[in-house]
Parts: C-alpha cells; structure tokens; sequence
C-alpha cells in the first residue's frame, strides 16, 4: 500500500510564501509611485509656500498702499481718483498703470496729475480671456514689488471707483495682515482643461473675482511663479470651443490653492460687482457686470453696497462673514463697473472726500 503524499511539501509551501512576498512587493512599488507622483506635482508648491511665510519681512517706516490700475487705453474715470488722491498723505500710496504699449499719461491723455508717467516701461497687448490679462497683471505686480515701502497691492480696473475715501480704505486694508483673493469651488466641468494635469491637479482647480488686494508674500509668489502660469498660457485659449478657462478668474486662485495658502487669506474679493444674466452671449447663458450709470449711483444705492456684511457661496455652502481681525466691517471697499456719469455723481456728492470738481474742469479747459 503506498503512501499518500502531504498535501503540501515545504517546496510548495517555499513558492507560494515566494510568489507572495513577490506581489505584495509589486503593489507596495506601485502605491509607492503614485505617492511620488503625487509629491512632484507639487514639490514646487511647498518650499515656495514655506519660504514666504517665513520672509515676512519686517519692515520699518511708513507702508504704502500700490494701486495697480490694469486700463485698455487712458483711465476714463481719473477725475474721480484725482479727488481720492488728493484728501490723502502721498507717503500712503504708490499708483502704477498698466496700459496698452506705448501708451504714455500725460497733461495730454489724463486730467489728473497723480498719473503724470505712472505707466509701466514694459507693458503687454491684453486680450480678454487669455493669458495677456494674467500676464499684465503679473507685471504690475513685479514693478510694484520693487519698492520695499508697498506692503499691500490693489488690483483695480480702469471702471474702479472707491466707496470711502482714503483714510478709510488705507486702514481697513492695513489693519489686515491677510490677502483677499475671492476663492472657490468650480463646479462647471468646461474651464478646467484635464490636459492641465498632472501640474494642475483638477482637485487644485478654484475659480474667483480678478480683482485681489495681496500682502507682500503672496505677491511674490505670483510673481516668482515660473510652473502654473506656463500651463495656464498653453491651455487658456479664447478661440478653443472647449476648456476655454478664462485665465483671470482662475489663476491667482489656483495658483494660490497650488501653494496650501488657501487657509491664510480673507477668500473674498473688496471690490464689488453686479451680475446680469444674458443670453446674448455666444456661448449661451453667461453672467455680465451690470454698468452703473448716474441714474443708479446714487446715495441710496451706493448705501445698500456698503451694508453688505457678508458673502454666500453656492458651490460651497459657505457664508464668507466681512471681518478684519475678528471685528465685523463692511464687505466692499471699491466697485465696478462705473461709467463717467456715475463717477461724477460720487465725486460732487462727496464720497471719496472733499473736492473741488469746478477748479479740476477749469484746470483740464
């Protein structure tokens, strides 16, 4: 009678223990590849987030204010900030323009002297929805960061006008040590190009108003930033039918989210804009800035802007309360879009100070 073989022989038992340590092996490798390919999207991201925080530089003497003003041509409304201008301390404030090239602010093309040769040496052609506007803006930012005394920077467009006057709004923007930059979620699956990944990461992808008011660190990353903006002027096309993202109302954003700088900065926007549905557009449904004209720029209306305490965002669920340093504040320090008709009634009803409208016509006649 022959003997039954075990069932299993220490050979069999070796191979299977070796096959098995084999795939585990091979599973390990490859969670442990997409780790690193996690980590390379964004190895650039953190040491540039940690840097900055720890650059906050200590800055002694009197900080300004750089209004960066991003103009298609002249600044249709320089009146109006001429009388800003004028009720502040010029210690307090620095004024660069971005303009078409070769654009130069003279007594010839603006009424107001604060702007006399405030245009950048180095400016660019911009083309709404494409990476030019980024591109401007980026300049701005660079030209301003050159002098150490501007400790925060207000994006502006040349239909801006400011709500308060000057000491108001230098106070409530110094008294923040934060940025505000207007970030969110963006659901709409038609801006994000996945082309974009893996440098940009669709979970990274954040959508918000142009117009930011930045500390001095996040400036520098916008301005230091050699990785996403690369991405954003290959992808961000206004002629693509598909994944035409828009470059201004995502970059900073993205940029910013790229960085875990998220948590550090006020995630609203100071300026406010009034939003019209309209179906003109070629792309169907899209949402326009309403344009204030005399007629609704008056007291009441310009009241009903400043009472504003707080911002809801659909996409998140979120309720943005108005605050700086944990004391509640009104929501919105400037607004856009304002014509010539508007601004002058804010201008001789006083809101941006005390100011003679008669003796600036006579002096621009």
């Amino acid at each position: 009678m022959t003997k039954k073989r075990p069932p299993f022989s220490v050979r069999y038992v070796f191979w299977f223990l070796l096959k098995l340590m084999i795939s585990l092996s091979l599973v390990l490798c490859f969670f442990a590849l997409l780790k690193l390919n996690s980590q390379s999207r964004q190895q650039f991201a953190i040491p540039h987030a940690r840097r900055y925080r720890s650059l906050d530089e200590h800055f002694v003497g009197t900080p300004k204010i750089a209004f960066l003003f991003l103009a298609r041509k002249d600044l249709p409304l320089d009146f109006l900030w001429w009388g800003f201008f004028e009720n502040a301390d010029a210690a307090n404030f620095s004024i660069y323009v971005h303009s078409e090239p070769g654009f130069v602010f003279d007594e010839s093309t603006t009424r107001s002297p604060f702007f006399y040769g405030r245009q950048l040496s180095k400016s660019v052609k911009v083309m709404w929805g494409e990476s030019s506007m980024i591109e401007a803006e980026r300049l701005l930012l660079g030209s301003a960061l050159k002098d150490p005394t501007n400790q925060r920077f207000v994006l502006l467009s040349d239909s801006c006008v400011p709500l308060y006057n000057f000491s108001y709004i230098y106070n409530y923007v110094m008294s923040s040590p934060r940025s505000f930059v207007d970030s969110f979620l963006d659901p709409k699956e038609s801006r994000y190009n996945p082309k974009m990944s893996p440098v940009i990461p669709k979970d990274k992808w954040r959508k918000g108003s142009q117009w930011t008011t930045l500390v001095r660190k996040d400036a520098r990353v916008i301005v230091d930033d050699d990785i996403i903006f690369p991405v954003f002027k290959r992808f961000c096309k206004k002629i693509q039918k598909q994944h035409n993202c828009i470059p201004d109302e995502h970059y900073v954003q993205t940029l910013l989210s790229m960085n875990e700088l998220e948590g550090e900065v006020e995630r609203r926007t100071l300026t406010y804009t009034l939003w019209n549905q309209s179906t003109t557009n070629m792309d169907g449904n899209s949402w326009h800035p309403v344009t204030f004209n005399y007629s609704n720029a008056g007291p009441q209306q310009i009241g009903e802007i400043k009472e504003i305490n707080h911002v809801y965002y659909e996409t998140e669920y979120r309720t943005e309360w108005c605050r700086t340093n944990s004391t509640f504040v009104p929501c919105f320090l400037f607004a856009r879009k304002f014509s010539r008709g508007a601004a002058m009634r804010l201008l001789t009803e006083g809101v941006v100070g005390s100011f003679n409208a008669t003796a600036m016509l006579n002096v621009t006649l």
